[in-house]
């Protein structure tokens, strides 16, 4: 609950709206966490907001990457090396990684939904003999908003079948353009033995859930991230309430075989 202060040791423009910071305890061990975790991330003076660890799970610094959409957002997205953020957590549900082990795993990322599953890939890529087939769908609304493109070059020469789309491209863009569930039916899914990770807009998650569905993947094999405007962390504030569930809490990450009921209700 208490916060502890980091310092910004690296800085770097993703896209024109979003940044990650690499940061590091002033003292004090590393903050561990597991991949699909967030952290309470402030300034003083300014405030704090939850944003998803995007950094490697094995490592000593701790990564996130930030999109420029509030007045908190926008502080910390300026923030410089050598400034000093207030850190509380990790707080909140993991993606299970480890429970895909002796399967294949399909990882679907919808824009800044590819920070969250950062962790996740990092994971696997680390213990990469212990899983089958490993596939990547990273949808971006344009090629200039895709994040980690030379990790994704990366992530392919180590064995990740990695493919993108956007919503639109620029003339002569030779890449894919639609939808990131058009890319499901593309890849090699082995139903009984794949877990499926998801992030991005709620909308998408949705979609991607239920072309999961159609091949054949059972609802607890699927897991979504529903980082619904969480504000306290804690679960006290209210303002990430979905039905029963605070995501704040029993969340981020959730098997579809839960979220699957209250999806169906309109303004749930």
């Amino acid at each position: 609950m208490l916060p502890r202060p980091f310092r910004v040791v690296e800085r770097r423009q993703d896209t024109v709206d979003t940044a990650t910071l690499t940061l590091e305890p002033v003292e004090g061990a590393p903050l561990t966490f597991a991949p699909g975790q967030f952290t309470m991330l402030g300034l003083l003076g300014v405030g704090e907001v939850p944003i998803s660890i995007s950094g490697d799970p094995g490592g000593a610094l701790l990564l996130h990457t930030i999109r420029d959409v509030g007045g908190v957002t926008h502080a910390l997205v300026e923030a410089q090396v050598g400034d000093l953020l207030e850190v509380r957590g990790p707080y909140g549900t993991g993606w299970g990684v480890e429970q895909g082990r002796g399967g294949d795993v399909v990882i679907v990322a919808g824009g800044i939904g590819l920070a969250p599953l950062r962790p996740a890939l990092l994971r696997l890529l680390a213990e990469r003999e212990r899983y089958g087939r490993v596939a990547l769908l990273c949808g971006a609304r344009s090629p200039a908003d895709q994040l980690y493109p030379d990790e994704l070059v990366r992530w392919r020469d180590h064995g990740i079948d990695v493919a993108t789309i956007v919503d639109h491209g620029a003339a002569g863009w030779p890449g894919r353009v639609g939808l990131v569930t058009a890319l499901i039916p593309g890849i090699h899914i082995d139903p009984a033995h794949t877990l499926a990770l998801a992030c991005g807009p709620e909308v998408m998650m949705r979609y991607v859930a239920l072309a999961l569905l159609d091949r054949g993947l059972a609802s607890e094999r699927i897991r979504l991230s529903m980082e619904r405007t969480m504000k306290c962390g804690v679960g006290l504030c209210g303002h990430c309430q979905f039905r029963e569930f605070f995501a704040c809490v029993d969340g981020p990450v959730f098997d579809y075989s839960e979220l699957a009921p209250l999806l169906a209700i309109r303004e749930v």
